[in-house]
């Protein structure tokens, strides 16, 4: 029992740090991303969870967001400016508690960059136009569909239903 318990730890905390975290772009460095608005401007426009996850870069809590257990159609677009990001066409349950994808609908409109917070190296997505966090991504999505996993916070998204 003890066993089950403490895998069952481990595991949760892999999953965890793995979306606190390679669309063949370019990695830059998180520390000289430009922020199109100061975060004092940004305050204004976004609520209290979407600027901590946004412009101080924070994880919400997995299963307990809005939209990793979505399964209807549409789009998510950002909660900081209304682009068009990910699509529900792209969208797979990862088992991680966060809203995974397989692509973004726009590669243009984010960017991955180095991200070595909490002592490791991960690859962070961004909105390439504001420069305001999204999530991370990783190579263990589904190999039939790319192989990566945006592992998106649905406090930097809203979701466009179809």
């Amino acid at each position: 029992m003890k066993k089950s318990i403490l895998a069952i730890l481990i595991v949760s905390i892999f999953g965890i740090i793995s979306c606190q975290n390679i669309s063949g772009q370019t990695k830059k460095p998180s520390a000289s991303r430009p922020k199109s608005k100061p975060a004092a401007e940004w305050k204004k426009v976004l609520t209290a969870n979407q600027y901590h996850i946004m412009v101080e870069s924070g994880t919400e809590p997995p299963y307990k967001n809005d939209y990793y257990d979505n399964h209807q159609k549409g789009v998510y677009v950002s909660a900081a400016t209304g682009d068009v990001l990910f699509s529900s066409a792209d969208k797979f349950d990862s088992g991680t508690g966060w809203p995974s994808f397989v692509k973004a609908v726009d590669a243009g409109k984010i960017e991955v960059v180095t991200d070595n917070s909490y002592g490791m190296s991960r690859d962070e997505v961004i909105e390439k136009s504001t420069g305001l966090h999204l999530g991370h991504v990783f190579d263990d999505g589904p190999a039939d569909r790319g192989g990566k996993r945006f592992c998106m916070n649905s406090g930097a998204l809203k979701f466009v239903k179809k």
